[in-house]
């Protein structure tokens, strides 16, 4: 089945630029192979999947109910999987000093069940317990935003999105942020783009447990790295 018959309908008119952009990546003729491929899905022997596709699994995965709250080891060595290292300063100060105890406190505020989709925009917005964590990590304590975003995709991985260099090439700067024009292209047009994601869950036969939300990372991901754009660092 081809991923472009997944979502029909999407109207230009109603979906912003970051939705369109959204839009013609999980429609490419080749994103069922990718979501295939990164995660491991009936690849060639030899053939490794992506260590990514570790990611939300490893451990039992990071917003289970009895780690929801805390930062633990799992969810660094996790975030290794994504190709970041957190500052081993940074990291002991989780795991054991007052930046773990800060983040558990923000922790505790954010969402656990609940998709981005689904969400209100104030749970995204500036001041929310979530751009609070963020602003914690980067500016406080100076860890890279790169960083920052994948360790609160790993204890949120339905509501908050991996946010990298590859995918900001891919879908661009937003403003006020890229959660919130995110989370607005998913709820466009009757949640279209979020449906298709969850077809093309269904289609490349990813594991429900991957959120409609890594799916979208993943396919930005995957087929921008395959259009070989020279992202900037």
């Amino acid at each position: 089945m081809a991923a472009s018959t997944a979502v029909s309908g999407v109207s230009d008119g109603v979906l912003s630029p970051l939705g369109r952009r959204l839009g013609a990546l999980l429609s490419s003729e080749r994103v069922v192979r990718d979501l295939r491929h990164y995660f491991g899905l009936g690849v060639p022997p030899g053939r490794m999947p992506f260590t990514g596709s570790r990611f939300e699994h490893l451990a039992g995965g990071g917003d289970r109910p009895e780690v929801a709250g805390r930062f633990t080891a799992e969810d660094l060595v996790a975030v290794q999987t994504l190709s970041v290292t957190v500052p081993a300063p940074v990291a002991l100060d989780i795991l054991e000093g007052r930046l773990g105890a800060q983040l558990s406190g923000l922790l505790h505020a954010i969402p656990r069940d609940i998709d981005m989709v689904d969400a209100e925009a104030d749970v995204l917005a500036e001041g929310s317990p979530a751009d609070q964590a963020w602003h914690l990590l980067c500016d406080q304590y100076g860890v890279d935003w790169v960083i920052a975003g994948k360790l609160l995709a790993r204890k949120r991985p339905q509501l908050l999105p991996v946010y990298d260099k590859v995918v900001r090439c891919a879908l661009g700067r937003p403003r006020p942020s890229f959660w919130l024009a995110l989370h607005a292209a998913l709820r466009a047009d009757g949640r279209a783009l979020h449906r298709q994601s969850l077809e093309l869950r269904q289609i490349a036969g990813v594991p429900e447990t991957v959120s409609a939300l890594r799916v979208c990372d993943v396919a930005v991901w995957m087929g921008h790295r395959a259009e070989e754009h020279a992202c900037p660092r």
